[in-house]
């Protein structure tokens, strides 16, 4: 039992080391077994995430006004997560805005500048983001980044499990490839739970609409990486965080805006 444990806590920390700036221990192993195991904690990491944007907006929140401490908080995202996901958002609008063909995706993705339309995609999720935020105000705006970024990192796993990776190298060779059943009820678990926690604070059932929306894009997403690469990399696996954690904000803030 305490084997097993200590095995859980090294595939955990190596989600932590590959997502976050948070220091671990360097005993942490990367190799291919810890990686694909390691996809069942990715919406766990989210919520650590979303906890950190969380404690940031509410602490600046305490001194500043709304606007400015969803800003903070946004930063101190980005931050703590190295703009892993946001890098993977620009690479695959890039990649796709500017590429006609499969391999000329694939070499635009992996080219590290980026392009006018990867700044294009970054300016204006990021710009969602902090609105969406804003005018979702209080007291669900604090709640809405830890459930947001759980359930985002969820929907990005569900890729691994239903989609073939689309290349054999690079550097976006994504955290893991593979995620057994197990590992994806583990990952659903920890990207729904902060959603009913939500749901449960606020009393408000509606808010469940962001489930099968998130997923409807995921879908369409899916469908265009299947249909220009052959399935998805690792960028592609943030541009779907970045997008559906978008829509998930956008879906909270409709249901409050039409029940005002």
């Amino acid at each position: 039992m305490r084997q097993r444990l200590q095995h859980e806590v090294v595939i955990f920390l190596t989600a932590v080391m590959f997502f976050t700036r948070c220091p671990v221990p360097r005993w942490v192993g990367h190799g291919e077994n810890e990686l694909n195991a390691a996809a069942r904690y990715f919406p766990w990491v989210g919520l650590g995430v979303g906890l950190w944007a969380a404690l940031w907006t509410g602490l600046a929140a305490m001194f500043l006004p709304l606007p400015l401490a969803v800003l903070l908080g946004l930063l101190a995202t980005l931050w703590g997560t190295g703009a892993f996901h946001e890098d993977g958002l620009a690479d695959t609008v890039d990649g796709f805005g500017g590429g006609y063909t499969r391999a000329r995706v694939l070499e635009i993705m992996r080219d590290s500048r980026i392009g006018s339309f990867g700044a294009a995609a970054l300016i204006l999720a990021l710009g969602l983001k902090a609105t969406s935020l804003i005018f979702l105000g209080w007291p669900f705006v604090l709640a809405a980044l830890v459930a947001g970024h759980a359930w985002s990192r969820f929907v990005a796993v569900t890729l691994i499990r239903t989609d073939e990776y689309a290349r054999e190298d690079g550097k976006a060779k994504p955290l893991a490839t593979r995620i057994s059943t197990g590992g994806l009820v583990v990952a659903g678990i920890g990207g729904f739970l902060p959603l009913a926690a939500l749901v449960a604070i606020s009393g408000r059932w509606i808010f469940l609409l962001c489930i099968p929306l998130t997923l409807a894009v995921r879908w369409w997403m899916a469908g265009r990486f299947r249909a220009r690469i052959g399935g998805y990399t690792g960028d592609c696996l943030g541009a779907v965080q970045q997008i559906t954690e978008i829509v998930f904000y956008l879906t909270l803030l409709a249901c409050v805006w039409k029940s005002s």
